[in-house]
């Protein structure tokens, strides 16, 4: 996936969305590829992204790891990085897949899910 976009969003725009995309199924065209996350309430938006999970989307860019390795990299603990990084992934913006290490066996690698996050807020 190319994007993942976290906005504000009314009800009535996420069902204007749904129709927009069963209009372009009934017609057989390609549905975006693309992740839209939307709240309703601004502050519920800053609950997922926080300072601290944002700089760990970053890094996770930067360099995909297991949560031992991006706990290293962020001077954190590796028990938050875990909760941060299970949170990201409930919402669709991280991937965890199993990976074999030839130190360790098999372990966790978290990936970015797109190469691009895009944030939209207005506060009306």
């Amino acid at each position: 996936m190319k994007q993942a976009t976290v906005k504000i969003a009314t009800e009535a725009d996420f069902f204007q969305r749904g129709r927009e995309l069963a209009r372009l199924a009934d017609r057989a065209e390609a549905l975006p590829e693309e992740c839209i996350i939307s709240f309703e309430d601004p502050a519920e938006m800053l609950k997922l992204l926080t300072a601290a999970r944002l700089n760990l989307l970053r890094t996770i860019k930067e360099q995909p790891g297991s949560i031992t390795q991006l706990a290293q990299r962020l001077h954190r603990d590796r028990g938050a990085v875990k909760r941060d990084v299970d949170k990201l992934a409930s919402y669709g913006l991280v991937a965890v897949e199993s990976a074999i290490s030839p130190a360790q066996g098999r372990t966790k690698e978290i990936h970015p899910r797109s190469g691009r996050l895009r944030l939209e807020a207005s506060i009306e």
